[in-house]
């Protein structure tokens, strides 16, 4: 889900377990003192006051004002009239009709005296009756005060008594055989603490829920995080001027206000308009982006021959763009603003989504939030333990709720997701991540008689997560289950019970069951190449020499520490080919795309995206540009296709507008464009396809009964060379596209590159919705093969294989590897041990996942990480290399 609300907790339903046992078991401490605060029944009061020593005299104090500016006459003709005699305010008591004016601009404490009672034993109903009306008065609050002991009688006051001088003493403890005279016990039918006024008036379950209004954040609305104007978005490059445009919000914009605007500025307070930002004086950077304050700057503004001039305070970019943003009803606008926006945690919540209140509720002294911020290695030690420190009331309660708890975690820390933390939001997390969260789910159900069907579970998961992950799967069969898993890892084929392997080839050259049967009876067979690879008749060879690393020649990341990077510092050799790897959370996509991708492409290439936090970057000055290839899709309609994508399409329809027929209609490259009037059908308008929208079921697309899914014109389709039509063409694989273009070099080479890369058997206006997330990254690479190379590039790729049969990897190593024999780099962060024992470099970070990750645990050859005792990576990379030598 992409939804910010879900998080690891509510999708695997641990957080409503947590609701649950913080509902029923939690105990509200005050935010005032951080005491303890309870809730008792009239019953309970009455018990606690009548178990005060016997002849204990007593104010029953209803408190109806507390620390609120007024006059409040009104409400104490209000009492009179009902009957009330006696008030204490600020401390004082008074009889009702000689209270003084109250001042209306000091705050006042106003208690009701509702009853004056001695502690006997026949108090009968008349103690239960008085708190209730007090009760009643002051919204669930009743305090009792000490008139007297025994042990020391004083007389009733007569008209206005002084209350006692002494500091009252505030009495927590239940206990109250000791009270003394002038003690204030403060009782609650509600959740209230009695320093502060802090109220809970009930603990349920929605009270700890952020999608709840009754329980979520009211500043962030239970996200957590808040928008706002970062000033590193609104100047992004602060070498530049403000003559240059430099203010990013006004840099698109044609009218002169804006320059007009910063004149007068400068005028007033003499700086230069084209001085670099960065060396402005932090003053006046402060009064560009937050305003003037009340200083008025005259500003003279001329729109030709009209002249005005203004003398206001500067409002500023921020506060202005601040206002825009509150005030565009338009959504256009909004977008625009939004570029120039950030999120930080919330400061009322500190990013924990709830309200006040939930915070103040605890088990073991930690409120919800902390515990769903814990790992879930961490959070699961912590339940863990917990049982014991409870009461034995709260134990029995419990019981069942933390065993649910506990099994839960077990199984996300089962399947390698013990770094993760309860409150990661779904959308962060990768494909293999949630996949084995939503495994995980299923395993706590503890269902039998099901059939599981698993999609490439092991993508994103490090060796040795993959090994904890297909104990996972095997349990889910000892339950009685059927697991039946779509996957390329020879570690999960070995485990498997019965092979099928499927193919010869890809798209139209597969389609059949090639073998099937145990994994040795697949090996045997000589028809599949799944079986070659697992008997190791082929392999992917380990390079007899690798390229050096040359120490001028390097990019170097220094003191990296975002997330859960330890300030790093890491070397990447330049015209290499360089693995990132290490234990799935350990930091890898932190390094590379968060800090090294995005700080490079934000100033190389004027990106927005914030780089995570590092010091600095050197030796950008070897590479002229920098790719990043990664798996999302290459288009989300019907229309995006690789021939669109790679630029195909571009020269095949210049070609077909170039054959004679074509030239003799007149026709030009835009009528074989299906985006465009002329020669598309208007029918389906180039869709080939017609959507059915069907509301609450999902859209249905049927094929255009006017040009049978052509997506042209019937004219259109008459221009033809060797009787094929452009639709014809699209609807070839690239293999027979490039024997067909045989004679075209501008669309050969673009359809000889997606051919290099192992595509040859899609078509060439496959719709891009149809592909696969490996496919759309081998698009990106083919389409960056088929331009002309710089020699200077830096490309950037995450997880390449997944979804690739050993085969297929072989296939793109061939050509990651020409792009570095051309001078390039490449960079890619790869669990797959073929393409590490590839690599001339290797960067292993760990050594675990989350807050045990973050630091880098050997860099070097394959063979210098395989040396290396501490590398888990090595561990594994070793026995390869070995058995390689050997071959």
């Amino acid at each position: 889900s992409r939804n910010p609300r879900s998080t690891v907790g509510t999708v695997t339903e641990i957080y409503d377990y947590l609701r649950l046992l913080y509902a029923r078991i939690g105990i509200p401490y005050s935010p005032a003192t951080g005491l303890p605060i309870e809730s008792q029944t009239v019953s309970q009061m009455v018990d606690r006051i009548t178990a005060f020593p016997e002849g204990t005299k007593l104010y029953l104090l209803s408190p109806i004002v507390r620390g609120h500016k007024g006059e409040y006459k009104k409400e104490i003709q209000a009492l009179q009239k009902k009957g009330f005699q006696r008030l204490k305010i600020d401390g004082e008591l008074y009889e009702i009709d000689a209270v003084p004016a109250l001042d209306k601009n000091k705050k006042h404490e106003i208690e009701v005296v509702v009853d004056r009672i001695a502690v006997t034993p026949d108090l009968g109903n008349r103690l239960a009756d008085s708190i209730e009306t007090a009760l009643g008065l002051s919204e669930g609050l009743i305090i009792v005060e000490i008139v007297s002991v025994p042990e020391a009688e004083e007389e009733a006051p007569k008209g206005k008594k002084k209350a006692a001088k002494a500091a009252p003493k505030i009495v927590h403890a239940p206990d109250d055989s000791g009270v003394k005279k002038g003690d204030r016990i403060t009782m609650s039918s509600k959740f209230a603490c009695p320093v502060s006024g802090f109220t809970l008036s009930e603990i349920e379950p929605r009270l700890f829920s952020f999608n709840s209004p009754y329980g979520a954040c009211p500043t962030c609305d239970g996200l957590g995080t808040q928008m706002f104007f970062d000033p590193d978005l609104v100047v992004p490059d602060t070498s530049m001027s403000l003559i240059a445009r430099a203010i990013a919000p006004w840099a698109s914009s044609q009218s002169k206000y804006y320059i007009q605007t910063l004149e007068g500025l400068a005028n007033h307070y003499k700086f230069s308009l084209a001085a670099p930002f960065s060396s402005l004086p932090t003053n006046i950077k402060e009064m560009l982006l937050y305003g003037s304050g009340d200083e008025n700057i005259k500003i003279t503004y001329s729109d030709g021959p009209r002249t005005h001039s203004s003398n206001k305070p500067f409002e500023g970019v921020i506060p202005n763009l601040e206002r825009r943003w509150r005030d565009t009803e338009s959504a256009w606008m909004r977008e625009e603003l939004a570029k120039f926006q950030n999120e930080h945690k919330c400061e009322s919540c500190s990013g924990f989504r709830l309200k006040p209140e939930a915070q103040c509720v605890k088990v073991g002294k930690q409120h919800i939030g902390e515990i769903t911020d814990m790992t879930i290695e961490d959070a699961h030690i912590w339940f863990s333990t917990i049982e014991k420190k409870l009461s034995k009331k709260h134990q029995e309660i419990a019981n069942k709720i933390l065993k649910e708890i506990r099994e839960r975690l077990q199984f996300l820390v089962n399947v390698g997701l013990d770094y993760l933390t309860l409150a990661r939001e779904s959308g962060t997390l990768s494909g293999g991540e949630s996949q084995r969260i939503r495994l995980a789910s299923q395993i706590g159900s503890g269902l039998s008689g099901v059939l599981y069907v698993l999609d490439e579970p092991s993508i994103g998961l490090h060796q040795c997560d993959n090994e904890r992950l297909l104990g996972t799967l095997k349990h889910l069969r000892e339950l009685g289950n059927t697991v039946i898993v779509v996957e390329h890892d020879e570690d999960t084929m070995r485990a498997s019970d019965y092979l099928i392997d499927m193919g010869p080839g890809a798209g139209i050259h597969g389609g059949r069951v090639v073998a099937q049967g145990t994994t040795e009876q697949v090996m045997k067979n000589k028809e599949s190449l799944t079986g070659q690879y697992l008997s190791g008749k082929k392999f992917i060879e380990v390079p007899t020499k690798r390229r050096e690393f040359n120490k001028t020649r390097r990019i170097v990341i220094k003191n990296a520490h975002a997330n859960n990077l330890k300030n790093i510092t890491a070397e990447i050799p330049l015209s290499t080919f360089c693995s990132v790897t290490g234990v799935s959370g350990g930091g890898k996509s932190t390094l590379v795309i968060e800090t090294l991708y995005k700080a490079i492409a934000r100033r190389m290439h004027g990106s927005r995206d914030m780089p995570g936090v590092h010091d600095s970057i050197s030796g950008l000055e070897y590479i002229d540009k920098i790719i990043e290839i990664d798996q999302s899709p290459i288009g989300r309609t019907p229309r995006s296709n690789p021939a669109t994508y790679t630029g195909a399409f571009t020269p095949i329809r210049d070609w077909f507008a170039a054959l004679p027929e074509a030239q003799a209609r007149g026709y030009h490259p835009g009528r074989f464009s299906f985006n465009v009037k002329g020669g598309r059908c208007e029918a389906c308008q180039g869709d080939g396809l017609i959507k059915i929208e069907m509301h609450f079921l999902p859209d249905v697309y049927v094929k255009c009964d006017v040009c049978h899914g052509k997506r042209y014109n019937r004219e259109t389709l008459d221009i033809k060379y060797k009787d094929k039509s452009i639709s014809d063409v699209l609807e070839m694989t690239v293999d027979e596209g490039v024997g067909f273009f045989s004679a075209q070099p501008s669309i050969r080479e673009k359809l000889h590159a997606m051919q290099e890369v192992g595509l040859g058997y899609i078509a060439i206006g496959q719709s891009a919705t149809t592909l696969s997330g490996g496919e759309a990254q081998r698009i990106k690479l083919a389409k960056e093969l088929s331009k002309r190379a710089t020699g200077r590039t830096l490309y950037i790729l995450d997880e390449p294989t997944t979804g690739l049969h050993s085969d297929d990897i072989r296939k793109l190593l061939s050509v990651l590897h020409k792009l570095v024999d051309s001078g390039n780099t490449v960079l890619v962060i790869e669990h797959n041990l073929d393409v590490i024992k590839t690599s001339d470099w290797v960067i292993d970070i760990g050594p675990g996942g989350g807050n045990k990750g973050g630091t880098i645990v050997a860099t070097g050859t394959p063979e210098d990480i395989a040396r290396n005792k501490e590398s888990v990576t090595g561990r594994y990379i070793a026995p390869l290399l070995k058995k390689n030598k050997a071959a």
